[in-house]
């Protein structure tokens, strides 16, 4: 089986990536060269992003090579020169990255990522980070969303298995857990990432015994201190009694159940009855735990509606993203040997020149943004771009995953309250325009429209 990986993923490229390099390979353009990584417009009840996927995309960059292999099938396409193909099999990325920190909350027609290298090397990078940055950026957003609706109460991811192949599958996860699941049930999304890994039990394995309750009281034996018990594999209520039941079994043998699952059906409903039957037993440690095509606004409901549910596990609508499958991320030249660039296609006009985001605030919350050119000055608010590349290597150590949870944590906290809101269509974030930027856009437009 053949899988993306470090020696074969420079060819994870649009073939006009390459038919642009060689052409500028040809013709000796390859001056230094600006592009900027944005999302055009918010998809329909988005009121912000969470910037995510950097540190993908940094080492993707450090280790971005052709070797012996990749230049072979080019080769076989017949499309371009040995000139070109042995430019690439010693060409590496030495140019420079600044980016938003993964974490931070981000608007349409913000810069994420600014790349300034030769032109080649900055084109031929074009789509791997459209790829990484804008769909961990979807996810790591929805997931924040999700964590608003879970009001403090912890939430898994459960989307491995509905996700759009197995590289997403892993950077979903870690993508969801900085925008705020407690845990993943993808095992390998463990390993990589260190991500907490948790799971409970199949239907299957219930089907598996001759009683429900051999199932639960076995499972429980198996993994003491770490037992969730499904309960919905026939019916919902009867089987929170069999839980009671095993529990009150395992009790003198030092078993332990920590939680019941509900999956499927009214689970307003029958939360409080499976609630009922716990606590009359006198298992009120015991937890609630629901699954089963969650997504925000469902939670939302859930929790207004007085379900008594401690925690969730959100799957397919998480991963995919589902009411939202994609953002509307370019990546675009700005600045070149000739200067500012601009592009002036309807409906996709660009803002030239190298700049930089400007956030302000009033103290507890944060009030606007502003695009800015680089060094321009009296600009307010605290930038928000940092130099994270150069010379094609990082400029510090990768953070913990834990600390981009923890920006994320604060950066959606210091959202005016409207923006935090899931239902509701609100008033915008305000995206202001420097005046050297609203200066320079009406020059490029003069000069080139």
């Amino acid at each position: 089986m053949d899988w993306v990986n470090d020696a074969n993923v420079a060819l994870l490229t649009d073939l006009y990536e390459l038919t642009m390099a060689a052409s500028y390979h040809r013709h000796g353009m390859n001056e230094t060269a600006t592009f900027d990584l944005f999302v055009r417009s918010l998809p329909e009840r988005r009121s912000f992003l969470v910037a995510c996927g950097l540190e993908d995309a940094l080492s993707y960059l450090e280790t971005f090579r052709f070797d012996e292999a990749a230049t072979a099938y080019l080769r076989s396409l017949e499309l371009f020169g040995d000139d070109f193909l042995e430019y690439l099999l010693g060409m590496r990325f030495t140019g420079e990255v600044w980016a938003m920190a993964e974490g931070e909350t981000a608007f349409a027609g913000e810069p994420l990522l600014r790349v300034t290298a030769p032109r080649i090397e900055a084109q031929l990078v074009e789509t791997f980070l459209l790829n990484c940055v804008s769909f961990q950026t979807l996810i790591a957003s929805k997931a924040a969303r999700v964590t608003l609706a879970c009001q403090g109460r912890p939430y898994a991811d459960f989307s491995a298995r509905r996700d759009h192949g197995a590289d997403a599958a892993l950077r979903a996860a870690r993508a969801a857990y900085v925008g705020g699941a407690a845990s993943t049930s993808n095992v390998l999304a463990g390993a990589v990432y260190g991500i907490p890994v948790s799971g409970t039990m199949a239907h299957s394995y219930v089907q598996s015994f001759a009683r429900e309750e051999d199932a639960f009281r076995t499972y429980a034996e198996d993994f003491p201190g770490r037992t969730t018990l499904l309960i919905d594999t026939y019916d919902t209520v009867r089987g929170a009694r069999r839980a009671v039941a095993a529990a009150s079994r395992l009790s003198t043998s030092g078993g332990a159940i920590q939680a019941v699952r509900l999956d499927s059906g009214d689970l307003v409903g029958l939360a409080l009855k499976v609630r009922a039957v716990l606590d009359e037993a006198g298992l009120q440690i015991v937890s609630i735990f629901a699954s089963g095509d969650l997504d925000e606004y469902r939670i939302s409901d859930i929790l207004a509606a007085g379900a008594p549910v401690d925690a969730f596990g959100v799957g397919t609508q998480l991963g995919t993203s589902a009411d939202a499958p994609a953002l509307s991320a370019v990546y675009k030249l700005v600045q070149d040997e000739r200067g500012p660039r601009i592009k002036l296609s309807t409906g996709k006009v660009t803002l030239p020149g190298v700049k930089q985001v400007y956030r302000a605030s009033d103290g507890a919350c944060d009030t606007h943004d502003t695009v800015a050119l680089v060094g321009e000055e009296g600009i307010e608010g605290r930038p928000l771009l940092t130099q994270v590349m150069s010379g094609g290597r990082r400029t510090r150590p990768a953070p913990p995953l834990d600390d981009l949870r923890t920006r994320r944590e604060t950066a959606v906290a210091r959202l005016p309250g409207r923006l935090q809101l899931l239902h509701a269509q609100v008033l915008p974030y305000e995206v202001r325009w420097s005046p050297g930027l609203q200066a320079l856009l009406a020059e490029a437009r003069g000069r080139e429209g």
